[in-house]
């Protein structure tokens, strides 16, 4: 919220909070990211670079649901190793998608998910090591729709679908190679910038905001969630597994609550 608080004083000074507004469902706008760059990162130096990788559609179908995976190639960073990815679509009115704390349980790392898109923007991943260098990847997707709009939820059946998780990973597993795994977890993601449609107010924001995933005890993955990730939040992607054992899943939501799940993983 902190982060967020910084960025709307800084578009509101550079007047760049009336060109994002005004340019819903434009062309992704270059000059929203050096205000958002200087917000979050200040005057650390930030090279860009081709070993990360964002692939997604030129054209999404939906705002609200923008497949994207994220990759590291680690032969070509030869020898930067980035332990925190930060996910950003820059023109939405709260931009970081999620923050991904890596270890090197997750080999290469590839992660597959779904974020959200206001309006037509760049995907920006800034990756940092452990001792402070930061990298730039970027990828222009034409989507818009997804953060905002009108709601008409069962609140009750929304609350009751809440936390629910699956867990899997694909087989034949191999020990001491990459397997594929993937999590979901069903939850509405409310935004708080959506209308109700009878009352017409902002529906309160109600989202999952951090995961954590474990594997025989030792941390794989951590990802503090925001509301740019889309609905039902979906993370694919591969670690790998040194012996038989247990991936477990922690994922919290912004009241609070605590959802988990467990799955063996045996050869």
């Amino acid at each position: 919220m902190k982060l967020s608080r910084l960025l709307l004083s800084a578009l509101m000074a550079t007047n760049l909070l009336p060109v994002m507004v005004a340019t819903a469902h434009a062309e992704a706008d270059p000059k929203l990211w050096p205000v958002m760059k200087e917000a979050f990162f200040a005057k650390r130096e930030m090279q860009e670079v081709d070993f990360i990788k964002i692939d997604a559609p030129r054209r999404a179908e939906s705002g609200a649901q923008v497949p994207v995976t994220y990759s590291i190639d680690n032969a070509a960073a030869n020898g930067v190793v980035i332990k925190k990815l930060y996910a950003f679509v820059d023109a939405n009115p709260i931009p970081v998608t999620a923050t991904y704390h890596l270890t090197e349980a997750l080999g290469n790392f590839q992660l597959a998910t779904r974020i959200r898109f206001e309006t037509d923007a760049f995907v920006r991943l800034v990756g940092e090591t452990a001792d402070g260098k930061l990298y730039l990847a970027s990828r222009e997707i034409r989507a818009a729709g997804g953060c905002g709009g009108m709601v008409e939820n069962d609140e009750a059946a929304v609350r009751n679908a809440a936390g629910k998780i699956k867990l899997k990973v694909d087989e034949p597993v191999k020990f001491g190679s990459a397997i594929s795994t993937t999590f979901n977890i069903k939850h509405i993601m409310r935004t708080g910038l959506q209308r109700d449609l009878v009352s017409q107010g902002y529906v309160p924001a109600f989202y999952i905001n951090k995961t954590e995933f474990v594997y025989n005890g030792k941390p794989v993955m951590t990802v503090d969630v925001g509301v740019g990730t889309a609905e039902d939040p979906y993370f694919k992607f591969h670690f790998v597994p040194d012996a038989p054992g247990k991936l477990e899943v922690t994922a919290t939501d912004n009241e609070g609550k605590v959802f988990t799940h467990a799955i063996d993983v045996k050869g």
